[in-house]
């Protein structure tokens, strides 16, 4: 397979296994909701764990927990394997972005689909690890103390940004920011519901 079509299907695979609903699935298989029509209407984690925990708090927590890891894991996997193969840094920012796409717009779910975080970190994690630490720590700070998912989520993100400029002030083999950029931008608009209820003070809290 020469580089050409490689890179293809690297790109479909990135888009599709990253639209798999996992929040969604498990929701419906274990706990017999759907977390589509529950609570905010979000595929995440955040949701699964709010809705599931009316009906067990217990296996709300499981699910909410493997929800994460998963939608972490399938937009990672495909750029670890990508990395294996040898693609090159413009390929694997490529593939990074696409992830975020296919869980915000899933061709599983008609082109709708989760806020973005989980698969957005998990791919930036692999691109980037010392931003995307240093952002799961603003994020575990934030949460803590405002228990309001959505915005600790933007926080981190704008930590993750700045730390970048920070810390790659010329990022390696692109010598670009414009993909960071573009996921950033996908998950705010993902979250532009979530910012107005917060306006309006109208924001649930992760208790």
């Amino acid at each position: 397979m020469d580089f050409f079509n490689q890179n293809i299907m690297l790109y479909l695979a990135s888009y599709l296994v990253a639209g798999i609903p996992f929040g969604y699935l498990l929701a419906k298989q274990f706990a017999g909701v759907d977390i589509k029509e529950a609570g905010s209407g979000n595929i995440g984690a955040t949701n699964v764990l709010r809705v599931v925990k009316e009906q067990d708090p217990i296996l709300a927590k499981k699910l909410g927990a493997i929800t994460l890891f998963l939608d972490a894991a399938k937009g990672a996997v495909i750029l670890l394997i990508a990395m294996m193969l040898g693609a090159s840094d413009s390929v694997l920012w490529t593939i990074a972005v696409l992830a975020v796409i296919g869980h915000c717009f899933s061709a599983f779910l008609m082109f709708e689909g989760g806020k973005g975080v989980a698969t957005g970190f998990g791919v930036l994690a692999v691109m980037m690890p010392i931003p995307a630490l240093i952002a799961i720590v603003v994020w575990g700070i934030a949460s803590k103390g405002l228990k309001i998912s959505s915005l600790s989520s933007l926080i981190a993100l704008a930590a993750f940004v700045f730390a970048s400029y920070i810390i790659y002030p010329d990022v390696p083999g692109i010598h670009s920011h414009a993909p960071i950029w573009v996921i950033a931008l996908i998950i705010f608009y993902k979250h532009i519901p979530n910012i107005v209820r917060l306006f309006k003070k109208e924001e649930g809290k992760v208790v």
